[in-house]
């Protein structure tokens, strides 16, 4: 009999960070060949962030989206989210970057958060440097990636910037601790469970009661208003997926224009399986129509605001 590989809780964090970057491999589609690829290491909170830039074919000053990959806070890198940048910077047509943001348990929160949000505020500093347009600005990511751009939206618009347009959460934790229909039902140990759960959020809390914050559980904001326009994809057998479809409902509630798309018969992590599952290509086709569509509103907006 075959034995079963453990699940990545099972591991130690090194050893979980090999298999999940060994996984995204597997699963994620060839790369896409893009215009241009950079690396640029600039300055964070804690030290030095390697950001990594991707750049479509065409002129500037272009479309920016930030992206935050996902693993929990833990797990992850520029290089697993390798695949989804090439495929929404060719898709959306815009300049995409990657932020190496400092990862749990050897940095613990609000290290992620902070990382983040310097990062959008270094882009919409350095704009010309890097041929990004400051006035269509987007941040996004996939599970802990989509964490921190819900978390980047809230501090951007309590600290006064930088300006964002929209902001892509791609089955997004929202609240430590949650309690819902979706944590109790997907026990399955064989995919992302609570269990699961328990361990990304294990290693990125210094303690419980850091869970409460906001910028660590969104959903816990007091206000909800005035944030950039969403887009958020959940999956059916996620057990995160109800506190990602509330976030959405609280944002519409608040007045943020909302989009919110629950894909079927899928997994946790689908998002980055675009070369096994068809609803992989779907979801980053569905984030790419959005993607063009701020970009478009908002190139809109800026002619009409320079008459």
């Amino acid at each position: 009999m075959q034995e079963r590989t453990p699940a990545l809780y099972e591991m130690t964090v090194s050893q979980a960070r090999t298999a999940d970057l060994a996984s995204q491999r597997r699963l994620a589609a060839p790369p896409e060949p893009v215009a241009h690829i950079g690396e640029r290491t600039i300055p964070g909170p804690g030290g030095d962030l390697t950001i990594r830039l991707y750049y479509p074919g065409g002129p500037g000053p272009l479309p920016t989206l930030l992206y935050f990959f996902g693993g929990g806070w833990t797990l992850g890198s520029v290089d697993t989210a390798d695949a989804i940048c090439r495929r929404l910077t060719n898709a959306a047509g815009c300049l995409t970057i990657c932020v190496g943001y400092r990862l749990a348990p050897e940095h613990k929160f609000p290290a992620a958060v902070e990382d983040c949000h310097a990062a959008a505020g270094w882009v919409a500093r350095h704009f010309a440097d890097i041929d990004a347009d400051p006035t269509r600005l987007v941040v996004g990511g996939d599970s802990a990636g989509g964490n921190l751009a819900a978390a980047v939206s809230l501090r951007a618009r309590d600290a006064g910037g930088p300006s964002l347009i929209g902001q892509l959460l791609v089955y997004p934790n929202t609240d430590f601790g949650a309690d819902t229909p979706s944590m109790r039902e997907n026990t399955d140990p064989y995919f992302f469970n609570q269990t699961s759960v328990r361990w990304y959020w294990q290693h990125y809390l210094r303690r419980p009661e850091d869970g409460a914050d906001p910028l660590a559980s969104p959903l816990r904001a007091a206000d909800h208003r005035a944030l950039p326009p969403a887009l958020v994809l959940t999956a059916e057998h996620d057990p995160i997926r109800d506190e990602g479809e509330q976030y959405a409902r609280v944002l519409s509630q608040a007045g943020v224009r909302v989009e919110s798309t629950r894909y079927q018969g899928m997994v946790h992590g689908f998002f980055a399986m675009s070369g096994a599952v068809d609803a992989a290509r779907d979801a980053q086709e569905q984030a790419a129509a959005w993607l063009r569509a701020r970009w478009s509103e908002s190139e809109v907006l800026g002619r009409v605001g320079h008459r």
